[in-house]
């Protein structure tokens, strides 16, 4: 199995994950690379805390969140995602133009905008989208890209050239995990660029999360809380998050 240095940290993590615990030797042999780097992988993934060092190999970290497939997350917290939904739902006005990134809580609020007459709405998610298509007053924008099936979104050097050409009122951002020292993150490092990009291009940032993805880290890191302007999420939010968060100018909206 041949990968790069990131591509293969990332699968380390996401091994270790799903089997609990990892071994030296078995990564070496299975990325074709010397226990030496593999060691220093582990190393340096101890370090960020997306898993813990043991003698010999690794086993997983419980600040790190697992990905799971659209298929899985789209009924994981789906009341509070609709209520999330709604909330962000009433920070868009008629004439915007708005970035929806991919994900379950983005398509929730792309079910959302069925009610507006004029609105401009670009997305690299193709179940974002598809939320989309009898919205009669609502024009879609695709970036285009290469598609990730397990998360059905798009990402890649042509969605960040499409995105590139435009400027947003705002970006709405699903997340995987926010903590104190990754701040928001996801899971796939192309799609942390395209959402650093989408950050970029839009005027205000929105970020819709339910509580369980606080104190949780992905693998991948988006941006800093203080480059967010707003948070919206639900009342299990831990008071600590609350309080950081307000520090740094973000407008934190609670749903109940």
């Amino acid at each position: 199995m041949t990968t790069n240095t990131i591509e293969r940290r990332h699968d380390i993590v996401q091994t270790t994950l799903d089997a609990g615990r990892v071994l030296v030797p078995e990564l070496a042999e299975k990325y074709g690379v010397s226990t030496v780097t593999i060691r220093g992988d582990l190393n340096y993934l101890d370090q960020k805390g997306l898993l813990v060092r043991t003698r010999g190999g690794a086993v997983a970290s419980n600040r790190v969140s697992q990905e799971l497939s659209v298929r899985e997350k789209v009924t994981e917290h789906l009341d509070i995602k609709r209520r999330l939904a709604a909330a962000a739902a009433q920070e868009i006005g008629e004439q915007d133009t708005i970035i929806l990134d991919s994900g379950t809580t983005t398509a929730e609020i792309a079910r959302q905008l069925h009610q507006f007459r004029r609105l401009i709405v670009m997305t690299n998610g193709l179940n974002v989208a598809q939320q989309l298509v009898d919205a009669d007053g609502v024009e879609v924008l695709m970036t285009g890209g290469t598609l990730r099936k397990k998360s059905l979104s798009f990402y890649g050097r042509a969605a960040e050239d499409t995105l590139q050409c435009y400027h947003f009122d705002k970006v709405f951002l699903g997340v995987d995990g926010i903590d104190f020292q990754g701040g928001i993150t996801t899971h796939f490092e192309y799609e942390a660029n395209l959402n650093r990009l989408m950050c970029k291009v839009a005027r205000q940032v929105i970020a819709v999360t339910d509580s369980s993805k606080f104190k949780r880290s992905g693998v991948h890191k988006i941006c800093d809380f203080s480059e967010l302007d707003v948070l919206i999420t639900d009342s299990g939010i831990p008071q600590a998050f609350h309080d950081v968060m307000t520090e740094a100018g973000v407008r934190v909206v609670i749903v109940d």
